[in-house]
C-alpha cells in the first residue's frame, strides 16, 4: 500500500489453455508468473514502499491501510464547506527514458510530483492528496522501491499525502528496464484565494519570475535528440554546459523544483494577481494562460541570465530566442503578477524561502501578442 491502498493488475497477457496438460510441454501448471507477472515482487514492493509513504501523512487523512480507496477529510485539513477542490494530473514524458538508461531512479518520482502539484498552486490550491500510477513490463522491485520513495519525497517536501497508487506489471507491454510513471493530485483553496484574479490585473502590474532548477520535466524529445544524436554525447559522459564537473545523466536528471511551499503563503496573503507554471510551451504560451486578452506581458529578457544548459541547446539546434522561449522555461519555472505595491515584499518572502526571484517584465494592454519578449540581444544566441 502506498498509504490506504496499493493495487496490482495485469494486462496484455491472454492464456488459452486448451485441454488438461496442453498449455505446457512437461505437464506443469502455466502460472500468472511464468506469464510475466510476478505476484510476490508486487508484494515485496508494498512492504518495502510502506514507511516512506507514512511519512507524508499530514492532516486531513482518513482510514486504514488496505481499502479500495484513498480516504481524506478536507475540514480535518482546516477548509470550510465553502473551499473549492481543484485536481491535476501529468507525468514525466521521455526524460524518464534517460533514468532508464542510466539506471537512476531516485529523483524522476519528484519530477512526478512537481509537475502535478505545481500546476494546483498556480490555482492557489494547497496540494492535499496524491495518488501515482507505476506501469512497467517485468517488475524490478528496486528500482520500484526507489521510484516510489522519490514520489513519496516530493508529496512530503509539498505538504502532500500519498493516499494510493496503482502498479501494473504488464509483459509485453514495455521492453526491459521499461517504465510509465502519470501522477494525479486533489488540492483545496477557499474562493477568496483562488487565482489568476483577472478582474485586478491591468497595465502597470509587475512580472516576478522564480528561478527554475534546470530543465524540469518539459522538452525532453528535442534534449535527447540534440544531446545524444547532434552532439554525440554519452550519458557517462561530462556535460559540457556544466561549470563544474557533472555527467550528462546527472544534470538532465535534476528533479523539477516544488514551489509550493516558497508560493502558497504568497496566495494566503493575497499578494498575488496570477501564477504560471513554466511548463510545456515555455514562457510564450503558459503565461497568456493566467491573462485576461486584453493584456499582454513584456518580458525583458536581460533581467536574469539565461542559464549554461539553455544556452547549450539553442547554439547546438540554432534554435532563435522564440523556439527556445516556446520550448523551455529558459530559467524561470514559475511566473507571478503583481501589483506594483507589492513587488518588493513578494520578492523577499520568495527569497526568505530560498527562491531566486527577478523581476522580468510588466503587464501592459495588448496589442498583437500575449507574450512581448524584449532586449533578446541579452541572450546573445
Amino acid at each position: 500500500t502506498t498509504q490506504n491502498l496499493r493495487d496490482r493488475s495485469a494486462s496484455g497477457t491472454h492464456l488459452n489453455t486448451g485441454a488438461a496438460g496442453a498449455g505446457s510441454p512437461n505437464g506443469k501448471p502455466i502460472t500468472y508468473r511464468s506469464a510475466g507477472v510476478d505476484i510476490d515482487a508486487g508484494e515485496a514492493l508494498v512492504q518495502r514502499i510502506k514507511p516512506y509513504c507514512k511519512r507524508t501523512q499530514r492532516s486531513g487523512c482518513f482510514g486504514t491501510v488496505g481499502g479500495f480507496g484513498g480516504l481524506f477529510d478536507p475540514k480535518s485539513a482546516g477548509y470550510s464547506h465553502d473551499a473549492l477542490l481543484c485536481a491535476g494530473t501529468d507525468g514525466v514524458g521521455t526524460k524518464l527514458m534517460i533514468a532508464q538508461a542510466a539506471g537512476y531512479h531516485d529523483g524522476i518520482g519528484i519530477d512526478l510530483v512537481a509537475m502535478v502539484v505545481n500546476d494546483l498552486v498556480v490555482q492557489g490550491a494547497e496540494p492535499l492528496f496524491f495518488l501515482d500510477y507505476f506501469a512497467t513490463g517485468k517488475l524490478s522491485v528496486d528500482a520500484g522501491v526507489a521510484i516510489v520513495a522519490s514520489i513519496a519525497k516530493g508529496c512530503e517536501e509539498s505538504g502532500c499525502a500519498l493516499i494510493g497508487g496503482e502498479t501494473a506489471e504488464m509483459p509485453g507491454m514495455y521492453g526491459p528496464g521499461h517504465y510509465d510513471l502519470a501522477g494525479f493530485a486533489v488540492g483545496a483553496v477557499e474562493k477568496e484565494h483562488l487565482l489568476p484574479k483577472l478582474d485586478l490585473m491591468g497595465p502597470g502590474d509587475k512580472l516576478i519570475g522564480v528561478s527554475s532548477s534546470g530543465i524540469h520535466s518539459n522538452g525532453y524529445s528535442l534534449v535527447r535528440k540534440l544531446v545524444f544524436e547532434v552532439a554525440g554525447l554519452t550519458w557517462g559522459g561530462p556535460a559540457p554546459w556544466e561549470s563544474e564537473a557533472m555527467t550528462v545523466s546527472g544534470s538532465l536528471l535534476t528533479p523539477t523544483k516544488l514551489y509550493v511551499k516558497s508560493c502558497l503563503p504568497l496566495v494566503k496573503k493575497q499578494l498575488l494577481k496570477g501564477m504560471a507554471h513554466i511548463t510545456g510551451g515555455g514562457l510564450i504560451e503558459n503565461i497568456p494562460r493566467v491573462l485576461p486578452e486584453s493584456l499582454s506581458a513584456q518580458i525583458d529578457l536581460g533581467s536574469w541570465e539565461l542559464p549554461p544548459v539553455f544556452k547549450w541547446l539553442a547554439q547546438t539546434g540554432r534554435l532563435d530566442v522564440r523556439e527556445l522561449s516556446r520550448t523551455f522555461n529558459c530559467g524561470i519555472g514559475m511566473v507571478m503578477i503583481v501589483s506594483p505595491s507589492d513587488e518588493a515584499a513578494v520578492i523577499e518572502s520568495l527569497r526568505a524561502a530560498g527562491e531566486q526571484a527577478f523581476t522580468i517584465g510588466t503587464i501592459a494592454n495588448r496589442d498583437a501578442e500575449p507574450v512581448v519578449l524584449a532586449n533578446t540581444a541579452a541572450w546573445n544566441l
